[in-house]
């Protein structure tokens, strides 16, 4: 039977209130991975989504993503795609403040080498994202939706879920308050902390606390929220909004609630023995760091398809399969994941090109300019072949 594509009208489009509103669904969240540069792979694929829902409602050249979804939710690299979506920009103009970004701010400089310093100087990110989101705060009232930013506090070692939520327990100032409620957090800010990926990037300090009485002001230390377990957000995500705590309160069930995330690639975990037994231990710091965060990411996606019903399930390992049917026998949502591996085997079976596992290696990096345009190309190409319109069902249509 032929999809029966709807028309998009203006009164179709949910205004901020409303896409935050727990009585009106069903909701529908995006969420985007942390990954460096290879964010641009998370834009092609985005690019593609965009467009298919946009035919989907009509072919309204006014629609945008911010339009169907009612959080969309970044981590790092994520977080800036993620903060531009939900001002209301379409793909391509986040794309092209991405590109200049991303050529602007990873540029080595020699009087950095060397491991005491980081490996990028932290103001052109300032610079760069300032120049995006201006002096917004997160109680700007210029939000088309809603924003989730996630962030590691290294000062105490705590993760911080920020978001535009106006309900949220720590958004708002009470009137003998110390602490500078959430809200007033600068946008640029958020963003910038939670790209500030260790090594590469000097910390964010956010000023938390004012000075009152005597006492001194508070700040906190904030890196990558990748260094968290939510490098990929669907899973805070989905427990931010529906967990009482954070006073979204949405409902959840499999025709309440869409998750649709996507990814920056997956590294080939792989590392062989012969590098382990020949390798120094720094080496095999590095490499157990790299490890530890791919286990969250697989344990974020595992724990995703086992609460949800999902067409683009994977599987996970060998023994557990896709992870299904849904804990409980009831899914808490419906749950789309797109992604690219970085291995030569998916490549040629899902993208249909035979690329060798040393080029594959080398567009793994996270901070390279010189891979932004074959990692467009792949993005494009993963988003042209993997979503399929059939995937968004009509439930979630607006």
């Amino acid at each position: 039977m032929p999809i029966k594509w709807g028309i998009f009208k203006v009164a179709d489009r949910r205004n901020f209130q409303q896409h935050l509103d727990p009585a009106i669904g069903p909701k529908r969240i995006l969420s985007l991975d942390g990954g460096g540069l290879r964010g641009v792979v998370t834009l092609g694929i985005l690019r593609e989504i965009e467009s298919t829902l946009r035919q989907r409602h009509g072919d309204d050249p006014s629609f945008r993503l911010s339009d169907y979804f009612d959080l969309i939710a970044g981590t790092s690299t994520g977080a800036i795609i993620a903060g531009g979506l939900s001002l209301g920009m379409t793909v391509d103009e986040v794309h092209g403040h991405y590109m200049r970004l991303g050529k602007y701010v990873f540029k080595r400089s020699l009087l950095r080498w060397g491991a005491l310093r980081s490996k990028y100087p932290a103001d052109k990110v300032r610079e760069a994202l300032m120049g995006v989101f201006g002096d917004r705060r997160l109680d700007s009232l210029d939000f088309c939706t809603g924003l989730l930013v996630v962030s590691k506090r290294l000062d105490t070692g705590s993760t911080w879920p920020l978001t535009n939520n106006p309900n949220a327990r720590y958004f708002k100032r009470g009137t003998q308050a110390k602490t500078i409620a959430n809200g007033e957090y600068p946008l640029w800010q958020v963003v910038r902390a939670s790209t500030a990926a260790p090594y590469f990037f000097d910390p964010e300090t956010i000023r938390i606390g004012r000075g009152s009485q005597g006492a001194k002001p508070v700040d906190g230390d904030f890196v990558d929220g990748g260094v968290s377990p939510h490098n990929n957000p669907a899973l805070q995500a989905l427990m931010s909004t529906t967990m009482p705590g954070y006073r979204f309160g949405w409902a959840t069930g499999e025709d309440q609630l869409l998750v649709v995330s996507v990814g920056t690639g997956k590294a080939n975990a792989e590392v062989g023995h012969a590098n382990l037994l020949e390798g120094k231990p720094a080496i095999h710091a590095v490499l157990s760091l790299k490890a530890l965060m791919e286990d969250c990411a697989d344990h974020v996606e595992t724990m995703m398809q086992w609460l949800s019903n999902s067409p683009t399930a994977r599987e996970i390992d060998r023994e557990i399969g896709t992870a299904a049917p849904p804990l409980g026998g009831k899914a808490m949502c419906s749950y789309l994941r797109y992604n690219v591996l970085f291995h030569s085997d998916w490549f040629s079976e899902q993208l249909g090109e035979k690329i060798s596992a040393t080029t594959l290696a080398k567009l793994e990096a996270m901070d390279k300019p010189d891979n932004i345009p074959e990692l467009d190309r792949i993005g494009q190409l993963a988003g042209r072949k993997l979503v399929k319109a059939a995937h968004f069902t009509p439930t979630f249509d607006l």
